[in-house]
């Protein structure tokens, strides 16, 4: 249990002790759901969110906006993104950020997709959402260059988050915060 992500020692041993409580059948019917969710959920074709179609239902679906699309690093962004209910373009899921240190290049995730993508649909603008680490930063320029001459590229804005205290942020976060001030309406 300790193996899935922000699962600490505490945690994996409650439930594992709950689980040895539970009856046997529900134990089987959850491992066997376990077993299905490997199986049905793979990535969508065009722009590789989970999906247990070969097409995920934002991809299909014929309200979204095909003139932006949303660069994010994993699944987990589109679904963030999709709960503000804000964003009603399309999504290009890379599949992580570039990491050399981690042995990630720009050839194990998505990038030439997308890029074939933006050429093929001519977007008006992509944007992209990628966090401010180290590798996000520069996943976002590589990225930004090679679609630029295809069209307009944005990216989301970074800086303090609602009900944060400036004395507590550090110097990126108020760098950016500065960067991407706006005019009030």
């Amino acid at each position: 249990m300790q193996r899935l992500p922000g699962v600490g020692p505490k945690t994996a041993q409650r439930l594992a002790l709950h689980i040895l409580k539970r009856p046997e059948a529900e134990i089987e019917a959850l491992a066997q759901a376990l077993v299905e969710a490997k199986k049905q959920v793979g990535l969508c074709q065009v722009c590789f969110h989970l999906s247990a179609e070969p097409v995920c239902e934002i991809c299909r679906n014929s309200n979204r906006d095909n003139g932006t699309f949303c660069v994010v690093a994993d699944s987990r962004d589109v679904i963030a993104l999709e709960k503000t209910r804000e964003f009603k373009g399309k999504y290009h899921v890379l599949g992580g950020v570039i990491s050399p240190i981690d042995g990630i290049g720009p050839e194990q995730l998505t990038i030439q997709a997308l890029v074939r993508r933006v050429s093929k649909d001519q977007p008006k603008e992509v944007i992209l959402a990628i966090s401010p680490s180290v590798e996000g930063e520069t996943t976002t320029l590589y990225i930004g260059q090679l679609l630029k001459p295809f069209t307009k590229v944005t990216r989301i804005a970074f800086g303090l988050p609602v009900g944060g205290d400036l004395e507590y942020a550090d110097e990126v976060t108020l760098a950016r915060a500065l960067e991407g001030r706006r005019e009030l309406d």
